[in-house]
Order: structure tokens, then sequence, then C-alpha cells
């Protein structure tokens, strides 16, 4: 079970490897991505808790401001119910009288958002002189009914008294409330009701031309008539609208809301008083229903949006970015260490690939060598004569080997030029002023072998002619020349001149096996060897190998190229 769960264990592991190797960026900027769409959720869910809790304290408070409307049109209505029922008693209604009444109702404490209140009473046809007179009488200044009856309604309504007596108050006596729609409306549904009755919007003629919005609230006062009941005139409140809202307010404190007074609905034209300055989005609105001295009022509380987060939602936000960022780093670390334990895998696995091919490539050389070096050794031995002989014979082969070999590690075991064999070989002879040694041909590269092979032949001619031919006197004289053959073969011609006259019966020795049999078999081509009299002649064909890149170097370079894009990705 242990080594089952381990194999698991690096399956999973060896699985997430690769995905982190196949996508290097996708996976850091997806965790990125997924964190950042988390964090937007959750801020959207307390943006969306924020936006519930923001508009329930919107209702609430809205509920709270309309309670005060109420409350204050209440208290209003209270007052002229107490007045009708006051003024319902007395036969004659005198100026003072009426004065009396309203400051008992000390109306700059308990009744602001107010005017005042009024009296108007219902005068008929042919009442109207009546009506002056009482004016003259009870107005502190001058006054007069206006606008003049034209007989299409029943009857008129003037101002008869409004208390308290102030300038802008002083601008509604005389005035006949019942010619204009809206009042009159509102006076026949109090009529209808016997009940406190708001008017719709209005400019009260306290205004002076001013076009402040407002509104009234009448109560009917009624006298015993045969019959039944007989209306006897109005008392009523005017209200400026603005000022009744702002006196509510004083009740319940808006905040930082705004508030907006219509009257039936909630429209531009209906618009009674606001305290908003500004546009506020619709969703942050709440309306509600209020009703002021029977009639339907409109409350709207809003809020501008500031269109700025929460602090909570800010702090997720910060949050969730920080805990993105450091998750996508953590990841792209692990992405990075991932890349180059795979590149490492990978040279390790090409230097494996290297050291077999190396250690293949040895065993081959080392076998060709020493075969080489026991066909010299058995060739040296059939033709010594003694002991120091076959050992001297022995030395000078096996260093021509080395200088050759020397050569090859030199360049790396890649391709030799013609002219570095042959001018090791005969290096030692160079130095000496008795001898020439000339040397002429272009440049063309050997492979490993060949050169090894060349290298044999031109140390064996050279010892010969050392010991027999033209280098074994004064004014003797080697030429070694070479000259391609087409694309494939270079012919190298070794010419002896200046020594001693070769003789024509001569025995054959190991040199000449070594060049026929050995260096012939290795080059795959024939060896031309010629005793002539007046020197030694000799021509090899070296097959000119197409160089090609080392396959070992090859492999280790695609490593290296491997692990440079990688650091690149990363």
């Amino acid at each position: 079970m242990l080594e089952l769960d381990l194999s698991e264990r690096a399956t999973r592991r060896s699985r997430t490897k690769r995905w982190l190797v196949r996508y290097p960026r996708a996976l850091p900027v997806g965790i990125f991505l997924l964190v950042a769409a988390i964090t937007v959720l959750a801020i959207f869910a307390i943006e969306r808790s924020e936006a519930q809790r923001s508009n329930a304290q919107l209702a609430s408070r809205t509920t709270a401001i309309a309670s005060a409307l109420e409350r204050r049109s209440n208290a209003s209505s209270a007052y002229l119910r107490a007045g009708a029922a006051l003024l319902a008693t007395l036969d004659d209604i005198a100026p003072d009288t009426f004065r009396r009444f309203v400051s008992e109702l000390r109306l700059d404490a308990d009744y602001r958002g107010a005017e005042g209140i009024g009296w108007a009473m219902v005068v008929r046809p042919g009442e109207f002189d009546a009506f002056d007179q009482l004016l003259d009488d009870g107005a502190p200044v001058p006054a007069q009914f206006y606008p003049a009856f034209t007989g299409e309604q029943p009857y008129a309504v003037p101002v008869t008294f409004l208390q308290p007596d102030t300038q802008r108050n002083r601008r509604a006596l005389g005035y006949d409330m019942f010619s204009e729609p809206v009042r009159r409306t509102a006076m026949m549904e109090a009529e209808r009701t016997a009940r406190p009755t708001a008017s719709g919007k209005v400019v009260l003629q306290q205004e002076g031309g001013a076009e402040q919005p407002g509104f009234l609230i009448y109560m009917p006062v009624f006298e015993g008539a045969p019959g039944g009941r007989r209306l006897r005139g109005y008392i009523y409140s005017p209200f400026n609208a603005q000022d009744f809202l702002s006196s509510a307010l004083e009740l319940e404190d808006a905040g930082s809301y705004g508030v907006t007074l219509y009257h039936a609905a909630a429209a531009p034209d209906n618009v009674l008083a606001t305290t908003t300055t500004e546009e506020v989005p619709l969703d942050q609105r709440s309306h509600e229903l209020v009703t002021i001295a029977n009639s339907p009022f409109v409350l709207e509380v809003s809020r501008a949006d500031t269109g700025v987060l929460s602090g909570l939602s800010m702090a997720t936000l910060i949050f969730g970015l920080l805990v993105a960022s450091l998750l996508m780093l953590v990841v792209r670390m692990l992405t990075q260490q991932a890349l180059e334990d795979e590149a490492s895998l990978v040279w390790f696995e090409e230097q494996a690939s290297i050291r077999n091919s190396l250690t293949r490539e040895l065993n081959h050389r080392v076998k060709n060598t020493l075969a080489n070096v026991l066909s010299i050794i058995a060739l040296t031995r059939r033709r010594a004569e003694d002991v120091g002989a076959f050992a001297d014979g022995l030395d000078g082969r096996i260093r021509a080997l080395s200088a050759t070999h020397d050569l090859l590690t030199n360049s790396d075991w890649g391709t030799t030029p013609v002219e570095a064999v042959v001018r090791a070989e005969l290096l030692p002879y160079t130095q000496d002023a008795e001898h020439a040694v000339e040397l002429s041909g272009p440049e063309v590269e050997l492979a490993p072998n060949d050169a090894l092979s060349l290298g044999l032949a031109m140390h064996e001619l050279a010892t010969n002619a050392a010991k027999y031919g033209a280098l074994s006197q004064p004014g003797g004289k080697v030429s070694v020349n070479w000259q391609l053959e087409g694309d494939a073969l270079v012919r190298v011609e070794w010419q002896e001149s200046g020594g001693p006259a070769v003789p024509a019966q001569r025995g054959r020795g190991f040199g000449t096996d070594l060049i026929e049999r050995i260096v012939a078999h290795e080059l795959r081509n024939p060896v031309q060897l010629e005793f002539n009299p007046d020197g030694v002649r000799c021509v090899l064909l070296i097959p000119v190998r197409e160089p090609t890149e080392f396959a070992i170097r090859a492999s280790e370079a695609a490593a290296k190229k491997r692990l440079r894009t990688a650091d690149l990705k990363g």
C-alpha cells in the first residue's frame, strides 16, 4: 500500500509539473483571474448587502419624515377643528374675538410652518355691501373684496380675518378663494366631509406675485337652520410648502438625505417643496404616500449615489488583489522551477547520451588503435633481426601514431589539415640544413581515421628516406605535393631526389607491407609505391569526407539551446 501511495503521489506530481511546463504563463494568469473573480463576486455581494441596508435605512427615514409631516398636519387640523367648534357657537364673529382665539393658540411656539389661521365667511349675493363694511371695520389697513364677483358661483368665500397680523397676511384680506378652482375644490370637499381638507398646489396671495408653492387646509363652520345645517364659512390655515416641510424636518432630521414633497403624485409639476439640490439616481429614491388633512401627498426621500465602494468592499478588493498577486507569484515561481527541472532532466538525459556515445566511440577507437598497434608489432617482429632493431622500429612507429593523435586531440577529433599531418612527421628533418623538404598543396581537411593512416604512411616513408634514401646523405631532397581530384579524393605524392641510387634488387621491408596493406586498407584506395633508381615515389589517394557536426557536440548544443529558451520564457 505504501508503494502504491508513493506511486500515485509521484504520478500526480508529474502530472502537475507537466501542466506547469506546458502552460507556463496560462496557469499563473488563470489563478490570478480566478481569485480576482472570487473577489469581484465577494464585492458584489457586499455591495448588494450594503445597497439593501441603505435602502432599508432610506425607507426607514422616509417613514419617519412622513410621520413628522402627518404630525404637523394633524396638529393644524386639531387647531382648525377647535376653531370651527368655537365659531359655530358664536352668533357674531367679531375681529377682536377671532384675534383673542388665535393668540391663545400660541402659533409661534406650537404651530410652526403655517402662515397663521384665517376666517373666510360665506358671502352670498346681496351681502357684499355688509361684507365690505365688516372688512373696513375689522381690517387693520384698507382692504376690499377681489376679484369681482361674476355670479358664476352661488356665493363667494373671501378672506375676512387672518392672524397673526403681518404684512404678508394683509395681502390676502378680501381675496375670494372660492373663485379659484383648486381652492374651491378643497372647500367643497371639506363641506361634504365636514373634516379638515387640504388643497392642491397653489401660490398663496401672501407671496405677492412670487412663485413659491403652498397649500391651504380648510375646516367648514356650520350654523343650524330650518331643515338642516347651513354653511357659514371656513376657518383655514395657509401654508408655505417649503416652511411646512422645514418645520416637519425639525421633528425628524433628514440627515444627508434629500426630501421632496409632491401633491397627489410624484411628478415635476406637482412639486411643493424640496431640500434636494442635485439630481440623484432613481434607485436611491424612496416614496411614501402621506395623508395631510384628508388629501394625498407623496413624500420622496433620496440620496446621492457617490459611486464609491464601501469601506468593507475596498478592504476586500485590496485583500483579494494582494492574495491573487501572491498566488500568481507563487505559481509563477513553481512554474519557473518546473521549467528549470524539466530543462535539467533534458540536460542530464543528453549528458547520459553523450557519455554513452563517448564510451562507444572511445571503445571503437581504442580497438582500432590496438588493432593497428598489433599489426605494427607483428610486422616489426617479423622483419626485425634482433631485439634492439625490434624495439627501435616499434618505438618510432608508436611515436608516429602518438603525434597524429596529438593533432586529432587538438582539433577535438574533428577534421585535420593534410599539411599539419605531413609537417608533424617531417618536422625532425626540416631543421637539418643538409636536406631539403618541400611541402605544397591546397587547404584540405581529413577525417580522423584518414589522418591517422596518412601519418603512418608519412612516418614510414620518412624513416625509409632517412635510412636509405634522400634524407640519408647531404644534398637529398623530399617533395610532398597534394592536389584535389574531384570532390571526393585528395592525391598525395611523395617524391625523393638527390639521394643514393635505389638498387633494383632489394628485399621487401616492413614499411612496404604497412603502407600497401594497412594504410591502403584504411584508406580504401590502392597505394602506388615505386622504387625508382633516382628516388622513391609514393602516391596515396585519400577520401575527402563531407564535414558534419559531431553528433555528441550537436546534442549538447541542442540541450543548451533548450535551457536558454526556458530561461527566456521565465
